[in-house]
């Protein structure tokens, strides 16, 4: 079959962005070579590799778990339905992250991220500085697992640490960045996330705050005297975050971001650090 057929075929099926998403992800094109070629001939292997994405997605599966691969960044990452599917707003935590690092620590700093998941903030991080000293912590080794095979597809050198927070943690950090659990039992989310993505990286006790005062309360144990603390956090969660790190930090200054939707989604701590905004 070639191209045209594959795609006039899939257009009945699914969304034609997905449809020519997929197919150009198996192929190894973006989807505005793929229909520049669409009467070359596929393989029958990428055929097969095609339509049970395709079934996959048609079944309620996500996008990204039926190619087991996303952009992050300008960076392919592996993930499956071990670790949850990353997002834009943690794209933005990453770069802003990254943006005080440069400016105000040097380059052969300690990171921590806690929760990691795929991997992909302590990867991104270290891609874009490569002298940077990051450990991956997860409570889940299945998150682990895929964590080390995005490391091996970046060939990046990090260490792994399996700990539930700080529970197995034995050194100082200059970073620590974390994307925790933050959604509360009662909040309402899409029946494509709750049904696929894994619930222990999604939901947190005390509203949604259950491991935000876990870093809190014990994070300045494992931090150095100089140091940033970058969060993820719900856009409804801003005032109480803030009053969890005045309870747990003194003298510390703190900056809430908002996403590119105007929504408070980012939260960062500054320890014995001359702000320069």
């Amino acid at each position: 079959m070639t191209i045209e057929e594959l795609l006039c075929e899939a257009y009945q099926r699914v969304h034609k962005d997905q449809a020519k998403l997929i197919l150009a992800t198996l192929l190894n094109q973006n989807p505005l070579e793929l229909t520049m070629h669409l009467d070359l001939k596929v393989n029958e292997d990428i055929i097969n590799k095609y339509q049970e994405c395709l079934d996959n997605i048609i079944n309620g599966l996500p996008l990204q778990y039926a190619l087991k691969e996303t952009n992050f960044m300008g960076l392919n990452f592996y993930v499956d339905n071990r670790v949850l599917i990353p997002r834009f707003e943690t794209e933005e935590l990453v770069y802003n992250t990254n943006k005080y690092i440069q400016k105000y620590f040097n380059s052969n700093i300690k990171i921590l991220d806690i929760g990691t998941g795929s991997g992909c903030c302590g990867l991104t991080l270290k891609k874009l500085n490569n002298n940077l000293q990051v450990t991956l912590l997860d409570v889940s080794q299945d998150a682990i697992e895929v964590a080390k095979i995005n490391s091996q597809r970046l060939n990046l050198n990090v260490n792994y640490l399996l700990s539930d927070i700080f529970s197995n943690v034995n050194e100082k950090y200059d970073v620590i960045i974390s994307n925790p659990p933050y959604v509360s039992i009662d909040d309402e989310i899409e029946d494509i996330v709750i049904n696929n993505e894994p619930n222990i990286a999604l939901y947190a006790n005390n509203n949604g705050l259950e491991y935000y005062e876990k870093i809190l309360k014990d994070c300045e144990k494992y931090l150095n005297s100089t140091y940033l603390i970058a969060f993820e956090i719900g856009n409804k969660q801003k005032e109480n975050v803030v009053n969890l790190i005045n309870k747990y930090l003194k003298d510390v200054k703190i900056i809430a971001k908002q996403d590119m939707s105007g929504r408070d989604r980012m939260i960062f701590i500054f320890k014995n650090i001359l702000l320069n905004e």
